[in-house]
Order: structure tokens, then C-alpha cells, then sequence
């Protein structure tokens, strides 16, 4: 799986709301100058993420960008999904529409699987969970694995 840029900025950018304690919106300027983050495309990111309901925009002296919901009910997944599209496509088809010959077949469930597994992942971590530094327990212990850090 090849995670996207825009996703990284994405993730960066909530978990730099989400550790202001106040809750006050922050500006797209102080986001991508506290992440690295180009401005043209951190304004992209975040309209897709307002468009997902992620964020909320703020006009005025004190605006800028906050949660619409709680930072604890957005997922890794909810992002990826909002900025990128399904967590795994074939072809640009989800693994469930993708048809093989017979003798192929087999690679649906591959795919199928692959999202599965992506899913225990990305849908068990919250971006509060990000901003607090911590990760669920059975997310955790796949980091663990010494084999886990290896390139293969």
C-alpha cells in the first residue's frame, strides 16, 4: 500500500488541530507552516475534508479550521477515504467489483483481504488517538514485530 502525500498532510494537519487543547480554529497558514505543509495543496486537503465533514471553516479575525465532530470519532480511515478515495482499489474498482477468470479468481480474495486487514488498522485509530501519542493496544502490538520494521 503506498500512502499518498495528500493523506500524510491530511493526518498531520487534524492531528495539529487536535492537539490545541482549546479547541479554537487554526489558521491553513499556521497548519502548514507548524507541518511542512505547501499551502495551495493544504487548501485542497482541507476543502476535501470539510467536504467529508471532518473540518469546519471559520470566518474572521479568529478563524480558521476546527473539528465539526469530535477528533476522537474521526479515523485514519474517515481521512484517507475523504481525501484519496476507497482504502483499496483495483484498477480503480473496489476488490468486491473486480472480475477474474476462473482461474484467477482467487486474487478477488486477496485483494478483499488486504482491506480487511487495512481496516483493523485505520478504522481502530482516531486522530485524537494521533494527537494524544498513543495507539489502540492491537494496533500497537503489530508494531511490535521486529520483522514489522523491516523493508522487504
Amino acid at each position: 500500500m503506498r500512502v499518498s502525500a495528500k493523506a500524510d498532510y491530511a493526518l498531520r494537519a487534524l492531528i495539529e488541530i487536535a492537539v490545541r487543547s482549546d479547541g479554537s480554529a487554526v489558521s491553513a497558514e499556521q497548519l502548514g507552516k507548524a507541518q511542512d505543509i505547501p499551502h495551495g495543496f493544504l487548501q485542497a486537503i482541507l476543502a476535501d475534508l470539510r467536504r467529508a465533514d471532518i473540518v469546519v471553516s471559520q470566518r474572521g479575525q479568529s478563524g480558521g479550521w476546527r473539528f465539526a465532530r469530535g477528533p476522537e470519532t474521526v479515523t485514519v480511515a474517515d481521512v484517507i477515504r475523504a481525501v484519496d478515495g476507497p482504502l483499496v482499489s483495483v484498477y480503480g474498482l473496489r476488490p468486491e467489483a473486480v472480475a477474474y477468470g476462473e482461474s484467477a479468481q482467487v486474487l478477488q480474495h486477496v485483494w478483499i483481504a488486504a482491506r480487511s486487514s487495512l481496516r483493523g488498522v485505520f478504522e481502530g485509530v482516531s486522530i485524537q488517538d494521533l494527537a494524544d501519542g498513543t495507539l489502540p493496544p492491537e494496533v500497537a502490538s503489530l508494531t511490535a514485530d521486529e520483522d514489522a520494521w523491516q523493508p522487504h
